[in-house]
């Protein structure tokens, strides 16, 4: 049975840390391998310029794996980032964010996902990440 998203937004909310859930993500949808979540502009995030920062991408984006793996496995399992590797390749200002990510590898203790960060108003990919995960339950 495929997670719906009330269930996925129930995962931010129980086992995020307080400054995550400030950046307000609300998950967008999700299937048998990945998770689309939604980075909702707001001053607060954006750097001199006002590009959104890249630390609340790279927080999205790692965030997004999380429940991608989640409604791949149809629950929340403990489980921790070992590597992620982030490529910005345009900013993003004045308009929220989608972030994809898709699960190209899920063992019983790794999963590998790769996440596109797109301008939600324009389509333009604005980042591109990698990530791993050792599942620990």
């Amino acid at each position: 049975m495929t997670m719906t998203t009330a269930e996925a937004d129930k995962i931010l909310s129980a086992h995020f840390a307080p400054w995550v859930l400030d950046l307000g993500l609300t998950v967008e949808g999700v299937g048998d391998d990945r998770a689309v979540l939604r980075l909702p502009w707001s001053e607060r995030l954006a750097r001199e310029g006002g590009g959104l920062s890249g630390q609340a991408l790279m927080a999205a984006a790692d965030t997004a794996t999380v429940i991608a793996v989640s409604a791949a496995r149809g629950a929340f399992v403990p489980m921790t980032t070992v590597q992620q590797s982030t490529s910005f390749q345009r900013p993003v200002t004045g308009a929220d964010v989608l972030i994809e990510a898709v699960l190209t590898k899920l063992g019983r203790r790794t999963a590998f996902a790769d996440i596109a960060l797109t301008d939600a108003d324009s389509g333009a990919l604005a980042a591109r990440a990698s990530t791993v995960y050792a599942i620990l339950g």
